[in-house]
């Protein structure tokens, strides 16, 4: 059994965002040359996250209005992390919401997606230099 690894580094300049990676994932698949087995992308961060869904700026959106609901980021005194002089109480608890990782299926050579999936790696408190782990393992 063969194993690849690589770390995908992202710059976000805002607090949130939310980025498509499938592409890089791919090109990690392509690298390894796996054809069957399995793919690991994991954030790195507690801040941050990667989960598969539908690239439709409208669900973006919709997950924007969400977790800020479920987890305002102010006001800041909400939040007992706060007191150690972070402002991020908030995104840790985005990040437990969206996940960790995922795992997907390698197939001939490529993600096993379903219909309209995509892989996205979701920042919660960005301005500064974070990454993924991505790890193949197969044949």
């Amino acid at each position: 059994m063969k194993s690849f690894r690589k770390e995908l580094w992202f710059d976000i300049p805002s607090r949130r965002a939310f980025v498509n990676i499938t592409g890089q994932v791919e090109q990690c698949l392509e690298e390894s040359g796996i054809t069957e087995g399995m793919v690991l992308v994991n954030s790195m961060h507690i801040t941050s996250s990667v989960f598969i869904n539908d690239d439709e700026s409208g669900l973006h959106d919709d997950y924007e209005c969400w977790l800020e609901e479920l987890a305002p980021h102010e006001p800041l005194d909400r939040y007992k992390h706060n007191l150690t002089g972070e402002d991020n109480g908030d995104a840790h608890l985005k990040r437990q919401v969206m996940g960790r990782e995922v795992v997907m299926a390698v197939t001939g050579g490529k993600l096993d997606f379903g219909p309209w999936e995509q892989i996205f790696y979701g920042e919660f408190d960005g301005r500064r230099r974070k990454r993924a782990l991505v790890k193949i393992i197969g044949e």
